[in-house]
C-alpha cells in the first residue's frame, strides 16, 4: 500500500493522523487547542469541510472534505505546520515535566528518516478512506464519537470534549 492514497476534491474522507510512535502527546490541553486552532483555520481558509472528529491523546480522526482543491496537500501543510507549533510549545512550556523525554524520542524518531532534520512528530501517512455510502458514512462516525468511550476516558461520547459528539466541542462541523 502505498504511503498517501490520493484524493478528489469534494470526495468526503475519513482521515487518521497519528504521532509517531503513538506517543501520547496530546494529554496535554495545550497540544489539542493547537489542533482545534489549526482545524478552525483550515475550515475558514482552506475549504476544509469537518462533519466529525475526535482528539485522541495521539492520534485524531476526521471525517472531511476539501472543496474545489486536494485534502492531502492540506493535511501536509497542516502536519508540517502543527508540527513547529508542538515542538514550540514543548520547548518553552515550563510545566511540560515530558519536555526532555519527548524531544528525545521525536528526535530519534527523525534519525529513522533522513526527509527530516532534527524532530519527526507525524506518522507521515493519512491513509484517507473513501466514504461512498450514508451507511460508511454512520459507521465512521460512530466509530469517531465511540472512540474515548472505548479507551475508557468517558461513558457517553457526547461527554468529551474534544469530539464533535460533544453539544460543547471547540470545534463547528458541518451537519449532514
Amino acid at each position: 500500500m502505498s504511503e498517501l492514497r490520493k484524493t478528489s476534491p469534494n470526495d468526503l474522507y475519513f482521515a487518521t493522523l497519528t504521532i509517531v510512535g503513538w506517543i501520547d502527546l496530546f494529554t496535554r490541553e495545550c497540544y489539542k487547542e493547537i489542533i482545534i486552532d489549526n482545524l478552525k483555520y483550515c475550515q475558514q481558509n482552506e475549504n476544509l469541510e469537518i462533519y466529525a472528529y475526535v482528539i485522541m491523546s495521539n492520534h485524531l480522526h476526521l471525517v472531511c472534505k476539501r472543496e474545489d482543491e486536494d485534502l492531502n496537500e492540506l493535511i501536509g501543510r497542516f502536519k508540517s505546520y502543527t508540527s513547529k507549533l508542538f515542538l514550540k510549545e514543548i520547548k518553552n512550556n515550563y510545566t511540560e515535566s515530558r519536555k526532555d523525554w519527548l524531544l528525545k524520542l521525536f528526535h530519534d524518531y527523525a534519525l529513522k528518516n533522513k526527509q527530516y532534520s532534527e524532530f519527526h512528530l507525524w506518522q507521515r501517512s493519512n491513509f484517507p478512506v473513501p466514504l461512498y455510502s450514508n451507511q460508511v458514512i454512520e459507521q465512521k462516525i460512530n466509530y469517531i464519537h465511540n472512540n474515548p468511550v472505548r479507551a475508557g476516558l468517558v461513558l457517553e461520547p457526547e461527554n468529551y470534549k474534544y469530539s464533535s459528539a460533544c453539544p460543547e466541542s471547540p470545534l463547528e462541523v458541518v451537519q449532514f
